[in-house]
C-alpha cells in the first residue's frame, strides 16, 4: 500500500490525472471503532510482558504484525483470539491501563483524530484492580485526564462479550448506565463484541434496552464474520445507532436497504477485514457499495496491535479504492456525525474538515 503521505492519482473529467496532495493524516476525523487491548503499541505490549514476566507468542515479538489465518473459519478465529488473549494477559495494573488510554489518545491525535470512543470490557481487567467498577473508573479517569489536555477528547464504550452469558451483559449495561454522560471521560456507548458465531443476538436485547434507557449509543458488532443475515438480526433485535463492521450487508440488497433506511452508521475497518481474511485485499472491501447505498460510514482501525495498521491507514486504503479527497472528507464527516462528540467540538471538527478540503 502507498504511504499515507504520498499523493495519489485520479483521473479528472478531461481524462488527465489529477494529483491528490491533501494529507489524510491532517484530515480531522473521529475514531469510533478501537478496542482497548487491541489499541496497544506493539512496543508497549512487549514492555508490559517483560515487566510482568510473561512470555509472548513469536507473532508479537519477532514476526509482527501477525499473519492471521482466515478468521471466518473456527481455526482462524482461534489463532486471532489466542494472540489477543496473550496481549490482554499483560495488562495487570492500574498503571498499565492508564498507559493504554494515554498512548491510544496520543496515537489518534497524531493522526488527526479529534475524538476517540475507546471500547473496553472491564471484566477482563477486573481481577487486577478490584472489580469491574474500579476497572471502568480507571479508564474513565484517564480519559478525562487526557481530554483535559485539549488535543483530543476521549470517551468510552462499554462492550459485553458474546462469549459470556447474556446476564453478564446486563450487569455491564447497568454499570455503563451508571457512568453515562455526553462528554469526554464519560461512558457514551454500549457494545457487543467477539465471535459473531457465538450466542443469539436476541438474547442480548435486554442489556441493550438498559443502555438505551440511559441514553447510550448502541454500537454492537455484526456482519464481518457472518453474512448479511447477522446484520438484519442486529437491526431487528438491538435497534443500533451504529454497527461495528456491517460490511457483509452488501451480500443482500434488502439488508443494505434496511441499514440505509434505519440511518445506522457502519464502522468499516478495512485493515481488519483483510487481516482476518474476510476479503482478500483492500480493493475488495465494499466501501463504495455501502456509500452508494447512502449509508454513513466511520472508518476504524479495530485492533492495530494485531492488524498492524492504525486510523490513517484506513483512509489511505479508501484512497486506494479510488475515493477522491471530497469523498474522504465525507468519510471524516460520517465519523464525526456518527460519534457522541459534544456539539461544540463537533461543529469545530466539521468546520476544520471543510478547511482541509478547500485549502488543498
Amino acid at each position: 500500500m502507498r504511504s499515507v503521505e504520498e499523493p495519489a492519482d485520479r483521473a479528472g473529467p478531461d481524462g488527465t490525472l489529477a494529483r491528490m496532495t491533501r494529507s489524510v493524516q491532517d484530515l480531522p476525523k473521529a475514531h469510533l471503532h478501537l478496542h482497548f487491548t487491541g489499541s496497544m503499541r506493539v512496543e508497549t505490549v512487549r514492555e508490559l510482558a517483560a515487566s510482568h514476566g510473561i512470555r509472548l507468542p513469536d507473532a508479537l515479538v519477532t514476526d509482527w504484525p501477525p499473519r492471521l489465518a482466515k478468521a471466518t473459519d473456527e481455526r482462524g478465529w482461534f489463532r486471532f483470539q489466542r494472540l489477543y488473549d496473550a496481549a490482554r494477559s499483560c495488562v495487570r495494573s492500574e498503571d498499565d491501563m492508564r498507559r493504554i488510554v494515554r498512548e491510544a489518545a496520543a496515537d489518534d491525535a497524531s493522526e488527526g483524530s479529534r475524538w476517540l470512543e475507546i471500547q473496553v470490557d472491564p471484566t477482563s481487567y477486573a481481577p487486577f484492580v478490584g472489580g469491574i467498577t474500579p476497572a471502568l473508573e480507571i479508564v474513565l479517569d484517564e480519559a478525562r485526564t487526557v481530554s483535559a489536555q485539549g488535543e483530543i477528547g476521549v470517551a468510552v464504550v462499554v462492550a459485553a462479550s458474546r462469549m459470556r452469558h447474556p446476564l453478564e451483559a446486563r450487569t455491564l449495561a447497568r454499570l455503563a448506565a451508571h457512568h453515562a454522560g455526553d462528554g469526554a471521560g464519560d461512558v457514551v456507548g454500549f457494545g457487543l463484541s467477539n465471535d459473531e458465531r457465538r450466542g443469539l443476538v436476541a438474547d442480548f436485547a435486554p442489556a441493550f434496552a438498559i443502555a438505551r434507557r440511559a441514553g447510550l449509543a448502541l454500537v454492537p458488532h455484526g456482519g464481518e464474520l457472518l453474512g448479511a443475515q447477522s446484520v438484519m438480526e442486529t437491526l431487528e433485535h438491538l435497534d443500533p445507532d451504529r454497527i461495528g463492521h456491517g460490511v457483509r450487508s452488501v451480500e443482500d440488497p434488502q439488508v443494505l436497504d434496511a441499514v440505509a433506511e434505519a440511518g445506522v452508521t457502519l464502522e468499516v475497518c478495512p485493515g481488519s477485514n483483510v487481516a482476518l481474511g474476510v476479503y482478500a485485499a483492500a480493493k475488495d472491501v465494499p466501501l463504495r457499495r455501502i456509500l452508494r447505498a447512502g449509508i454513513p460510514v466511520a472508518l476504524g482501525a479495530d485492533d492495530p496491535l494485531l492488524f498492524g495498521t492504525r486510523l490513517t491507514a484506513q483512509y489511505a486504503a479508501a484512497r486506494e479504492l479510488g475515493l477522491d479527497d471530497s469523498e474522504l472528507a465525507g468519510l471524516a464527516r460520517g465519523s464525526i456525525e456518527g460519534s457522541r462528540m459534544p456539539q461544540h467540538l463537533r461543529a469545530a471538527a466539521l468546520a476544520d474538515v471543510e478547511t482541509w478540503l478547500t485549502a488543498g
